[in-house]
């Protein structure tokens, strides 16, 4: 006989003489009085008539009861209810006793479902679904991977349930080698077809990080129902990839399925990760059109699809149209414009909230702090400990930008002791955070120590990243330096990583090091992005080592005008005219157009051989749209304008005078007015 100790007791602790009120007649009578009370969810009125007769009652009635105990998560019914069932049946039927098993799973009670899963004389597939289930619901997904090997061994057939149960858990820790086994399991017993597993296998490819694997197995579901949809757009965005998040979704609507409330909302926030304010305006068009505008997910995602494509009218307008507004869609709205440095309208707004929780707190201070609003984000702090206790590490960290932003060390460590006080020192993001205020107020030392106090699991690279930040920002490059060399041992540098050690190299100087930091990421396979490359050339340039920079240049995958400003004010610290101006020509023939910048600093060009000022009429026609704009030009090459050199250029700049004059009258005013110092009254 299988009974759980919690059954037993709730039988000995029934009374024998209890009699419930109002007792039917006939057992009948009793089963509809039961169906009635359970209509009006009368549940535990309904267990009780039960225990009014001395004989059994269906197998079905029993079955719906467990049922009904497992949705409403009844566990002192569910409990009645197995005692009651054993005192009759003392041999129940397994089915029955899978029900109760699920019924204790789905109200957390695993103690009491694995107990009656072990006294059971006979267990089916069903049995064992209910408890792996049981586990993998409330977060104990390795002991439900443990019991779905056990099942393997005891020669149970997996099902659909099985599966599913499996793959959900394999996606929750990360089990790519299980979740492949598992997939040749469901391929083997023939589930292939099943648009269920079809998506869990989806999902626990895209967790697992393998995109590929995620998008072949959807690509071979024949129907792909809206979960499956849901299910490859989220996993696109999560990994970063939103502009693919996005194409999936349009063309699953082009596939006439109707997207889910998440779906909208997971392809918005893929629009706001790319910047797609066109796309996510056309989404926003399907929202209204299929009457999804007031649901509270999709609408707070619009709102922040808008904030984050700059369009802040837009997310108000949505935001004024919401009946029922609530902490989602305000916190959404406040942080908007809180993020896009309009702090008043924001608080503004942070005031007018109905209710707060520390969600809402958090995003007014974050966009104190990102706006360097220090003084006003101090304010905000001492509001928020008088009008609320509720605290995050969130909260912690940005008051501890708050003290390095005003380089306060004294309130840094008052905020210090409170973290100690209210054990947030374990957290790694709180630890990063109090090393960063500590190496911005200049307290190296007690940055460095507070640093080796934190253990190797709760420091990352970017508590490296901070240390040697914190030192290169107070002239201690040296020691930066011997820090990566031990970071190396603990920990994968980042490209901040080295993007702050090529700079301590190039305001030292120290172009050996310099080389072997290039040579380390080489040997060891980094990728040299836009950034790092930026870094090299800056660092070679300052290295007085212009033949490597103008390598690296050349050989850069790709450039932005900082990569170009940055090779030309190279060339002009090291007196290379020349490469100036083949670099302005390249920009030109590349389609890259030079801003203010690119002219700025051409001031520090020493030793221009003068037999190339012949070459500056190509220049002159070159850059003179800008002159318009900038006037900078001239300090950029100061020899073009003494009178004797500017005769060199007469011809060239008659030659193409009328050419490059029909552009605008504001060109011609502003080439008169360079001329005038020339004494060039013929030009």
């Amino acid at each position: 006989m299988a009974v759980s100790a919690a059954a037993i007791l709730n039988r000995l602790l029934q009374p024998k003489n209890y009699k419930p009120q109002n007792k039917p007649e006939s057992l009948k009578s009793a089963i509809k009085s039961i169906f009635t009370l359970l209509k009006s969810g009368r549940l535990q009125r309904a267990v009780s008539i039960l225990f009014a007769f001395p004989e059994p009652f269906p197998f079905s009635l029993y079955a719906h009861l467990f049922r009904i105990c497992s949705s409403k998560r009844a566990i002192v019914e569910a409990r009645k209810l197995e005692s009651h069932l054993v005192t009759f049946y003392p041999s129940p039927p397994v089915f029955l006793l899978n029900r109760a098993i699920e019924a204790y799973g789905n109200c957390g009670c695993l103690a009491d479902a694995r107990e009656l899963f072990d006294e059971m004389p006979k267990r089916d597939g069903g049995s064992w679904n209910a408890v792996i289930t049981a586990y993998a619901r409330n977060g104990f997904q390795e002991k439900a991977l443990s019991l779905f090997s056990e099942m393997n061994r005891e020669g149970i057939v997996p099902n659909e349930i099985s599966f599913a149960s499996v793959l959900g858990s394999c996606g929750v820790v990360l089990e790519l080698a299980l979740s492949r086994q598992v997939h040749a399991m469901v391929v083997k017993s023939g589930y292939c077809k099943n648009v269920i597993l079809g998506s869990s296998l989806v999902d626990v490819y895209g967790k697992c990080g393998v995109i590929r694997d995620a998008r072949q197995m959807f690509e071979e579901i024949e129907n792909p129902n809206n979960v499956s949809w849901n299910v490859i757009v989220r996993r696109y965005l999560e990994i970063g990839d939103g502009k693919e998040a996005v194409v999936m979704f349009f063309r699953m609507f082009q596939e006439d399925i109707r997207p889910l409330n998440f779906t909208f909302s997971n392809a918005l926030v893929a629009c706001s990760s790319v910047s797609a304010l066109k796309e996510g305006m056309q989404i926003h068009g399907v929202v209204v059109k299929i009457n999804f505008e007031m649901d509270r997910v999709v609408s707070s995602s619009l709102i922040d699809m808008y904030v984050k494509c700059g369009r802040l009218d837009s997310a108000h307008k949505i935001f004024d149209l919401l009946d029922s507004k609530d902490l989602i869609s305000w916190t959404a709205i406040i942080s908007g414009y809180a993020m896009r440095g309009r702090t008043r309208e924001a608080r503004e707004l942070f005031n007018m909230m109905p209710e707060r929780n520390v969600i809402s707190w958090n995003a007014m201070l974050a966009g104190y702090t990102r706006s360097n609003q220090w003084e006003d984000a101090l304010d905000f702090v001492f509001l928020m400990r008088r009008m609320t206790k509720d605290i995050d590490q969130l909260t912690v960290v940005l008051i501890l930008n708050v003290c390095a932003g005003l380089i306060d060390v004294e309130m840094g460590k008052q905020v210090h002791g409170f973290i100690f006080r209210h054990g947030f020192c374990s957290n790694m993001f709180v630890g990063n955070a109090l090393l960063d205020m500590y190496g911005k107020c200049g307290v190296l030392n007690t940055a460095r120590v507070w640093f080796h106090h934190m253990s190797q699991g709760r420091r990352d690279t970017v508590s490296w990243n901070a240390l040697l930040t914190s030192y290169a920002q107070h002239r201690r490059g040296e020691h930066a330096i011997t820090f990566f060399s031990e970071m190396q041992w603990e920990s994968r540098p980042s490209k901040f990583t080295f993007a702050t050690l090529l700079a301590i190299c190039a305001n030292i100087f120290a172009l050996n090091t310099g080389k072997e930091i290039h040579g380390f990421m080489v040997r060891n396979g980094y990728e040299l992005d836009i950034v790092i490359v930026g870094a090299l050339v800056d660092m070679y340039c300052k290295c007085r080592c212009i033949f490597y920079a103008l390598m690296i240049f050349k050989e850069a995958a790709s450039r932005d005008l900082v990569l170009w400003n940055t090779m030309i004010f190279g060339c002009c610290h090291n007196g290379r005219g020349r490469e100036v101006f083949e670099l302005i020509g390249l920009m030109e023939r590349e389609g890259v157009k030079p801003d203010h910048t690119t002219f700025q600093d051409g001031k520090n060009i020493e030793n221009v051989d003068r037999t190339l000022m012949r070459e500056i009429g190509y220049i002159l026609r070159l850059t003179w749209p800008l002159i318009s704009v900038n006037m900078k030009f001239i300090a950029f090459f100061p020899e073009i304008w003494r009178p004797a050199l500017f005769q060199t250029l007469k011809f060239e700049v008659k030659r193409q005078a009328l050419e490059i004059l029909q552009a605008s009258m504001c060109i011609l005013q502003s080439f008169i007015a360079l001329c005038r110092p020339c004494y060039s009254c013929k030009l």
